[in-house]
């Protein structure tokens, strides 16, 4: 059967693999900070009756603690250094904490903790805990959820059922304004994942949902820079020859194979 994903925007995504529902980086409002959501919400259906979430780092458009308090019955799974503030500020008690190359294992899906190139501070003075993404893996099949990172060598060996490849690459293509920091990948980045990860399909993330307030229709090309970056590394990906299977979907849908 394979897993199956749905794309609630920005990094939050559906996964379901061997009837377990597991939600990464769970954004459910329609505005962080100085930050505002530009596309519908995403069906109530795809953020109910969550098993799992998934929590790439603290920062705050990745751990909204208001989001995380819609879902009270999830176990939460965090980088090392996270879960102190998650218990406390939170107010949550059902949390794991990884390390890199740590794995655990709930509702038999096993769930390993993998390098991201990336910053762990909570802005402004915040804690630090270091970034990760996850790698997921069940009978149905192995996603890999980057978080927010840039492409790094050990990509190529991530941690996986040594019977089967990677199913599904949920991969980051751009973030939330006009220009990108460290610690992400661009569509052409992103492309350069792929050969490293050889998924079978790969679906952008991090792209079209969040934009700065007022920016949206004052800044020239906004609307490229909401729209244009998952096209973008679709084409690139293509012309790389790495032979996954791109499948652009917009934030609040279900990822949809060409075969269905």
């Amino acid at each position: 059967m394979g897993p199956s994903v749905s794309f609630l925007g920005h990094a939050s995504t559906l996964i379901e693999i061997d009837g377990v529902r597991v939600l990464t980086d769970p954004l459910l409002r329609s505005r962080i900070t100085f930050l505002r959501r530009v596309v519908p919400a995403a069906p109530e259906e795809m953020s109910q009756n969550i098993d799992v979430v998934l929590i790439s780092h603290l920062h705050h458009d990745h751990c909204d603690l208001e989001s995380l308090a819609m879902l009270p019955d999830a176990i939460i799974i965090a980088p090392q250094g996270a879960g102190g503030y998650l218990r406390t500020r939170g107010k949550l008690s059902n949390v794991i904490e990884l390390n890199e190359g740590e794995s655990t294992q709930v509702r038999g899906l096993i769930f390993t903790a993998v390098h991201a190139d990336h910053d762990g501070l909570r802005p402004p003075l915040g804690p630090r805990a270091i970034a990760l993404g996850y790698v997921v893996s069940g009978n149905d099949g192995t996603v890999y959820f980057a978080g927010d990172t840039d492409v790094f060598p050990e990509m190529a060996t991530l941690p996986m059922p040594e019977s089967r490849g990677l199913d599904v690459a949920l991969l980051p293509v751009w973030g939330w304004g006009p220009n990108l920091g460290p610690g992400h990948m661009n569509p052409q980045r992103a492309a350069d994942a792929l050969d490293l990860l050889q998924a079978k399909v790969a679906v952008p993330i991090h792209w079209g949902t969040l934009f700065p307030a007022m920016l949206k229709t004052t800044l020239p090309g906004s609307r490229a820079l909401l729209s244009q970056p998952p096209r973008q590394f679709a084409e690139l990906a293509a012309a790389g020859g790495s032979g996954t299977e791109v499948l652009v979907t917009e934030p609040g849908e279900r990822v949809r194979t060409t075969h269905e």
